[in-house]
């Protein structure tokens, strides 16, 4: 059997997938095969030798010390586009909060429920409220994927004019963009021409400032926009320099900062509507999410597949009868012959082989023709300078 430990309330729509002839499931789980977790912090967790592999039910995965993970040999996982519809539906509203008062409004009404003829004041007093339409104008929208693509197409069909940045966006994700969208090549061109800016991409702190996301909203692009512009961040709270943003409120470049990673500089600032992290608190954002981890984790545990691992390269392929043989190496010349080697020497037929990298290192999943004992070739390759955890499924 093999266990999966919880390290956080994981949902049971989720743990369905599990197959309990296979799987035990528990936050007191020992010698744990897989981890799912959402938030819990783990940079300091102990990880038992028999760990193969974590899933976070979620996109952000900083919670997780990946460089220890890669070196151990655990492969990350998380879940991309699982929520995306609720955060995707929240950045529409945050879009309506920020330009039409409705935030200041009801607290009135609260201040006020107790006052005589209170329906006659709200006549008088609504016009302090008021605000403007959506329609006919223009989002900016920094990262067309999961996210960003849907929100793309939710504003146009509000009638609003759209235009996006996105250097690495997928096939896949450019066919679902309605036509209607404007694609232009840099940020700059986004700040420049939007009144409202969402951004949705991840946190990336690079010298290149091409690259660059950390602080991609900053004195120096605020200055590129247009007076009175709505920001809008449910991606990364550091993608905004924090300070940048205060004198840009004040000054009144930026009418309004819609944020759903409040913080202790951020929390009480004027001109900021901050939102405690609900962008994917719906039901249905944390059912998908803990299906696809679960899945992705099991299908690791079981087949050695790496479908969306955010620390080793992605590698799937279907299962033959055999033996299959999962290696994970330096990404060095040869590797692929020595494997290949090692095996032939041992007098194992290879049926398939699959080989990516990622960065410095590469991952292998090799089936060989028959199901045979592992000791062997495991002993081998693991003798083989370069190559850092070797497994059997």
């Amino acid at each position: 059997m093999y266990k999966i430990k919880t390290l956080n309330k994981i949902s049971k729509v989720g743990l369905a997938n599990l197959d309990l002839t296979k799987y035990t499931c528990g936050d007191n789980e020992e010698a744990a095969d897989g981890i799912l977790v959402r938030s819990a912090a783990m940079h300091d967790y102990e990880f038992n030798p028999e760990l193969k592999g974590i899933a976070r039910a979620g996109a952000g995965v900083n919670n997780i010390p990946l460089d220890r993970c890669t070196e151990a040999g655990i492969a990350v996982f998380n879940t991309p586009g699982a929520n995306a519809n609720g955060v995707k539906e929240l950045a529409v509203c945050g879009m309506l909060l920020a330009c039409r008062d409705v935030v200041g409004g009801v607290n009135w009404v609260k201040a006020n429920k107790d006052e005589e003829g209170i329906a006659k004041l709200v006549e008088k007093e609504k016009s302090k409220f008021a605000g403007t339409e959506v329609a006919g104008k223009t989002l900016g929208i920094i990262g067309l994927g999961a996210i960003g693509g849907p929100l793309a197409n939710a504003a146009v069909a509000l009638g609003m004019k759209v235009i996006g940045c996105d250097p690495y966006m997928s096939v896949d994700a450019a066919l679902k963009i309605n036509s209607a969208v404007t694609k232009v090549d840099s940020r700059e061109e986004v700040f420049a021409k939007a009144d409202f800016i969402s951004v949705h991409t991840p946190l990336i702190d690079n010298a290149d400032p091409k690259i660059r996301t950390k602080h991609m909203i900053n004195k120096d692009t605020i200055a590129l926009m247009k007076d009175g512009v709505i920001v809008l961040n449910f991606a990364r709270d550091a993608l905004v320099n924090d300070d940048d943003m205060e004198e840009a409120l004040k000054s009144g470049k930026v009418r309004r900062y819609v944020t759903d990673f409040p913080n202790a500089r951020t929390a009480g600032m004027e001109g900021i509507i901050a939102i405690p992290h609900l962008g994917a608190s719906t039901e249905e954002s944390e059912d998908n999410c803990a299906v696809m981890a679960v899945k992705e984790l099991t299908d690791f545990i079981e087949n050695g597949n790496t479908v969306n691992s955010v620390n080793f390269p992605n590698v799937s392929c279907e299962r033959s009868c055999g033996t299959r043989i999962c290696v994970l190496h330096k990404n060095i010349p040869n590797m692929i012959s020595v494997m290949a080697s090692a095996c032939g020497e041992l007098g194992l037929n290879i049926e398939h082989m699959q080989s990516k990298s990622k960065g410095e290192i590469s991952y292998a999943i090799i089936d060989l023709n028959e199901v045979v004992d592992a000791t062997a070739i495991v002993a081998k390759l693991q003798s083989v300078d370069g190559i850092m955890n070797v497994s059997i499924r």
